[in-house]
């Protein structure tokens, strides 16, 4: 049995897509691009802000990536919490794992007092053991500092974690982290053929069927 179980945020425990849409269109709408479809803001979630504006326009000017995350950042400060929502099985998962004393934390690009907000919004602040955001690393996903750092935190051995994900992103993060790696489907991806996954699962349920073998 794992000891301890991490999560990305966005499409693993929850939903924030009209939130990071809004944002999006917002930085954008700014620096007089074109705003984009749910769809093709859908298919940046889980890269770096930079990185999605680098996707999003073709532009590579890294003055102009850090002017649209700044901008992102001032829009999801007024829209992000009211915004997102948790998937219907996480609270479950996430009692049954404090029930069981396997511990739990969160390794996103998401600003940790924006992941602290959502939480509370939903009363499960007290579910989570460690919180590793954005502004908490300097190198974001799939570099592996959050990672390790949530592990460091927990004061876990590397083989007792599991980190879940829903994008090639986590993917490679674990990998590059030496941890475990389990897929949910939840999000755009679907093939993680590339990757060495402990497991891949429809949803949560999945994943706590698969870590407490029930």
């Amino acid at each position: 049995m794992y000891k301890a179980v991490i999560f990305d945020f966005d499409y693993t425990l929850g939903d924030s897509t009209n939130g990071i849409v809004l944002s999006v269109n917002y930085a954008l709408g700014e620096m007089y691009y074109m705003e984009k479809s749910v769809s093709e803001i859908r298919r940046m979630i889980g890269l770096s802000l930079k990185d999605t504006f680098r996707e999003l326009t073709g532009c590579l000017d890294e003055s102009a990536a850090e002017r649209f995350a700044k901008l992102f950042r001032e829009k999801a400060d007024e829209v992000m919490t009211d915004n997102t929502v948790l998937y219907d099985a996480t609270q479950d998962m996430l009692s049954e794992f404090k029930r069981r004393g396997i511990e739990t934390g969160i390794v996103t690009t998401k600003f940790h007092y924006r992941i602290e907000a959502i939480l509370r919004k939903f009363g499960a602040e007290d579910l989570i053991d460690v919180i590793v955001g954005g502004e908490d690393v300097t190198c974001e996903k799939p570099d592996p500092e959050g990672l390790l750092k949530a592990v460091e935190t927990l004061g876990r051995d590397k083989q007792d974690v599991l980190y879940v994900g829903d994008s090639l992103v986590d993917a490679k993060t674990a990998q590059s982290a030496g941890v475990d790696f389990a897929a949910v489907l939840t999000g755009t991806t679907k093939d993680f053929s590339d990757y060495y996954n402990a497991v891949i699962a429809d949803d949560l349920h999945g994943i706590l069927c698969f870590v407490t073998k029930i």
